[in-house]
């Protein structure tokens, strides 16, 4: 990475305070090691190479259409922008999606997926990095956000990266979410998405909202073993209890088939894990499932460790190091 250069272009339209966005940006390039100018322009010409470029509100991104990596952020959920000469849109994530797109700019050049489509929507794809090795297990990942549109695969790209050093393909599953595609395609999605991973032994994990949908294929399919990772697993609980300021309530399926927690048992071995600075509700939602599932009869294994919501897809947590251990020793 050390010939790799992210410029990161703010237009001062769309920026309130340019310290508090400089400085988060910078503190991005410097947490992957990238060498790359911070600057507040509408002149995205400046940019020498790959670049994240915060635009005018409403405007357009021109820059790109070779060879360098161009990921547009907007602080607010814009309309999606699908453009040729974009790699990528991030959206609705406020200024926090500043690191977000230096990260996948960075995991981006660091390892470049192969893209599967699953059907013609520009969301029906899976990112594929394999291991190099023949007869390799794979590991599909479901990402979260709650079923919104703000976060997409690109919240897994490190656990996708890390997964293969350790004998995994990684699928990484993108999918259209129910706010503007309904309930059903989102699940039809996720059917189909699995059903484009190519390997005998596939392991499903799931991150937050993720953990629900892995987890409702699972209890379909029998996969080898599947992992929550902080997964939303009773959506009873979690309407119950407003859980993402009442997220579930775009899921019309009935609980006895959508709620991993009314499926039981799954008869499949599972992972579930927690990290300890999580939402206090999640892991309440994660204690109770793993105590009954196990009634149930089904083999579940409980990980936890210090952390926040993400410590459980970051590859340097120790929570993170227990699920692939753990996962390791289910597929001997």
């Amino acid at each position: 990475m050390t010939e790799t250069r992210i410029d990161v272009l703010l237009h001062p339209d769309s920026v309130l305070d340019v310290r508090t966005a400089t400085d988060l940006a910078r503190r991005a390039l410097d947490a992957r090691g990238v060498a790359g100018d911070v600057a507040v322009t509408d002149d995205v010409s400046t940019a020498t190479g790959d670049a994240v470029v915060v635009p005018a509100p409403g405007g357009a991104v021109d820059l790109g259409g070779d060879d360098r990596c161009v990921v547009r952020v907007d602080f607010g959920l814009a309309e999606p922008d699908r453009a040729p000469n974009l790699f990528a849109h991030i959206r609705g994530r406020g200024l926090d999606g500043l690191r977000y797109a230096v990260d996948r700019v960075f995991h981006h050049r660091l390892h470049p997926a192969e893209v599967v489509r699953y059907g013609e929507h520009w969301e029906q794809r899976v990112e594929l990095r394999r291991c190099g090795r023949a007869g390799a297990p794979a590991a599909a990942l479901v990402h979260g956000g709650y079923w919104r549109e703000a976060f997409e695969l690109d919240s897994l790209d490190a656990i996708a990266i890390d997964l293969p050093a350790h004998g995994f393909d990684t699928w990484n599953i993108e999918y259209r979410r129910p706010a503007a595609h309904g309930w059903s395609t989102t699940t039809a999605d996720v059917e189909a998405a699995m059903g484009v991973v190519d390997a005998d032994t596939v392991v499903a994990l799931g991150h937050s909202a993720g953990g629900q949908l892995a987890l409702r294929w699972a209890a379909d399919h029998r996969p080898a073993a599947v992992v929550s990772l902080a997964g939303v697993l009773d959506l009873a609980v979690a309407r119950t209890r407003l859980l993402g300021n009442s997220a579930a309530e775009v899921i019309d399926e009935a609980d006895g088939a959508a709620s991993p927690r009314a499926r039981l048992p799954l008869g499949v071995p599972t992972v579930v894990a927690c990290a300890t600075e999580d939402d206090p509700n999640l892991n309440d939602i994660g204690r109770e499932y793993v105590e009954a599932a196990r009634r149930a009869g089904d083999e579940v294994d409980h990980v936890e460790g210090p952390g926040g919501h993400f410590a459980v897809v970051d590859p340097g947590s120790e929570v993170w190091a227990d699920v692939v251990r753990s996962v390791q020793d289910r597929l001997r």
